[in-house]
């Protein structure tokens, strides 16, 4: 039922969505504000100048400021506004012949040198490793003195030289992307490498691209103006920015406003190509990682709707419980995603929170401990661990985590860092909450390898994360986990992407390891089998909300909630030898189509109007039991009363 997390949409990243994103962001709107005032200026320059770049006004030589003249004149009385507007022609011109060879070589090659490997693999990283020994500028200084003031060719040269970094660049993100599942299944359809690459990798990696093309940019604009400035560029009178700056140079000492309108908008154009690379790298960054029930950010905002609760949502935190959770909410990307949920966790128990994937399980879970995707935040309520509340704090969640509390997600490669060993790993965290030497470090890593059942734990702490496989890669995970001494493990889903016997000897682990330290366990899952094998109560989230919540043995027994029945019918482990097994109807909406009143009504056969007309609180039918339903005691067998 669950997808991997991390799996996004082929364009996610690309198109008007993309724009959007960056133009919301105020470095953003005013970077591409002047890169495009620039542009249009220097193209009507013949237009928009109030003199010819070449005319002179000798009775006005030096001259600052005036409304003849807006920005002063030169040395020869020329008017430094045009000279400006149409010295930008030639920058424009530069940048524009250097970016398309750079794109077209870099993303070419990168793409091929990732996709295909082999030998156009080795051919492409040797000759870019070649490429990037030469001497960039020596070698551009050499073709201008082969071709004296072509410009054209000094900035193809310099685009050659400086492909290597895109190859690199889009070869390593080639290399991870066309590993994931959708390529293959484009593969599988019968798709060519061409259509595979240009349709389901390229629009992955266009911010990326375009993130390299305009620090690419800014690099040209400086080395044009470098140029200029040595009398390599544009030969005088022609006017360049560079040329411009040299002019003022000569003269600083007679006119010091000189340099401000040669300088100035060089700063800034190389300034604002800088922060629109960065800003265009943070909008595809918070793309990809916010959560995909979060909707568009173009979508209409959310109505926030006065959720009533009751006693039991408003108590405040249990003073008794390792963990206490009250009215927690939490936005992504300016839409709400998790409303008022609260659940208390107490040393040395296990809750399970189960729900089908879009509920909010995970967020709430990355909510506690303030990694929520997608730059999300807590906009209401509390997490009280241990007496500290959390929610917020940023110094708090510093000192719990790890040692407080540890997290062990659904891949467990995601935790494991390719790059180093099992045991530097391990050995890192035991160093970090512990404080200890080098060998009594290496020591308490053979023993958390041992802690999780991991055969030859000496070896296997010398090995890297893909010499492992999928199970012992999780008892890997759950051992770095566990580096803290943790009072508290947060498991999302920790068993979802391993075969039916690795879950169980991992779901052994997890109550073996709660006995051995009673350690209290939080665990996100949709199997009703891992919880009914390890947790004592739980928690069924809809659509960003608790609907009900009891122990575990008397929510099988008789759950309180249509949804909670729902999942407990469609259970795969209660299914017998040729049973169809039942399936709830619909899916679960997105967050910016939660109705007002109950969420689940659209999927739920006992709904009434009463159901839709507002919000449906979390009630209290009988003790230690919470259900947000009006027609609870129409799930009861007849002649039971709650």
């Amino acid at each position: 039922m669950n997808m991997p997390k991390r799996a996004a949409a082929v364009n996610a990243s690309t198109g008007p969505g993309l724009a959007r994103r960056v133009l919301r962001r105020p470095a953003g709107a005013v970077s591409a504000g002047w890169l495009a005032l620039l542009t249009l200026a220097t193209i009507g320059a013949s237009v928009l100048a109030p003199h010819g770049p070449l005319d002179q006004d000798l009775s006005r030589v030096l001259a600052g400021p005036s409304a003849n003249h807006w920005l002063g004149t030169d040395n020869l009385g020329r008017d430094l506004l045009s000279r400006l507007l149409f010295g930008g022609r030639s920058t424009l011109l530069a940048v524009a012949e250097a970016l398309a060879v750079y794109l077209l070589i870099g993303v070419t090659l990168g793409l091929a040198s990732g996709f295909l490997g082999g030998w156009v693999d080795w051919l492409t990283t040797r000759t870019a490793d070649l490429l990037f020994a030469l001497p960039g500028i020596i070698i551009v200084l050499v073709v201008l003195s082969l071709f004296p003031g072509n410009l054209h060719a000094a900035m193809v040269t310099f685009a050659i030289l400086g492909s290597p970094g895109m190859i690199r660049v889009l070869r390593s993100q080639t290399l991870s992307v066309r590993e994931e599942l959708y390529v293959a299944a484009a593969k599988v359809a019968g798709l060519t490498r061409a259509q595979t690459l240009r349709r389901h990798i390229l629009p992955r990696l266009t911010s990326m691209v375009i993130v390299q093309a305009a620090l690419f940019a800014a690099i040209v604009v400086i080395i044009q103006a470098g140029l200029g400035f040595l009398g390599l560029g544009a030969q005088p009178p022609h006017p360049s920015w560079g040329g411009l700056v040299a002019d003022a140079s000569q003269a600083i000492d007679r006119a010091p406003w000189m340099l401000v309108p040669a300088g100035v908008p060089l700063v800034i154009t190389v300034l604002a190509l800088g922060i629109l690379g960065d800003t265009i790298r943070d909008a595809a960054i918070e793309r990809w990682s916010v959560s995909k029930m979060a909707g568009p950010r173009h979508s209409r905002p959310v109505r926030t709707v006065g959720e009533p609760v009751t006693t039991e949502d408003a108590d405040d935190p249990d003073p008794r419980a390792l963990l206490s959770v009250r009215n927690l909410s939490i936005e992504i990307a300016g839409t709400p995603v998790v409303q008022n949920v609260s659940f208390d966790v107490r040393a040395g128990e296990t809750l399970g929170v189960v729900g089908e994937s879009g509920c909010g399980k995970s967020v709430t879970s990355l909510g506690i401990l303030g990694l929520i995707p997608g730059g999300g935040r807590i906009t209401g309520g509390h997490v009280v661990f241990d007496g500290t509340d959390l929610a917020g704090t940023p110094a708090a969640l510093t000192e719990v985590r790890g040692s407080g509390i540890a997290y062990v997600s659904q891949e467990p490669m995601v935790a494991l860092d390719p790059t180093y060993t099992v045991g530097h790993q391990l050995a890192e965290a035991v160093r970090r909450h512990h404080r200890c030497n080098g060998r009594a470090a290496r020591d308490r890593v053979v023993e958390l390898l041992t802690l999780v059942n991991i055969p030859d734990p000496p070896a296997v702490a010398k090995r890297y994360p893909h010499q492992l496989s999928g199970g012992m890669a999780q008892r890997v995970a759950i051992a770095l986990a566990l580096a803290g001494d943790p009072k508290l493990l947060i498991a999302d889903e920790p068993t979802t992407a391993l075969d039916v016997t690795v879950q169980a000897e991992i779901l052994t682990l997890l109550r073996k390891l709660q006995a051995e330290t009673s350690m209290a366990v939080l665990i996100v899952t949709h199997d009703w089998g891992v919880v009914a094998d390890l947790c004592h109560r739980a928690v069924v989230m809809y659509a960003g909300q608790i609907v009900e919540q009891a122990d575990v043995e008397a929510m099988f027994t008789q759950p309180f909630h249509p949804y909670t029945a729902g999942l407990l019918a469609a259970n795969p482990h209660l299914a017998g030898d040729g049973e169809a097994l039942p399936t709830i109807p619909g899916t679960v909406p997105a967050p910016r189509d939660w109705p007002c009143g109950c969420r689940f009504a659209a999927r739920c056969t006992l709904a009434t109007d009463a159901c839709t007309s507002e919000p449906i609180a979390l009630t209290q039918p009988t003790p230690d039991r919470l259900t947000r339903c009006i027609h609870s005691h129409r799930l009861l067998p007849e002649g039971v009363h709650s």
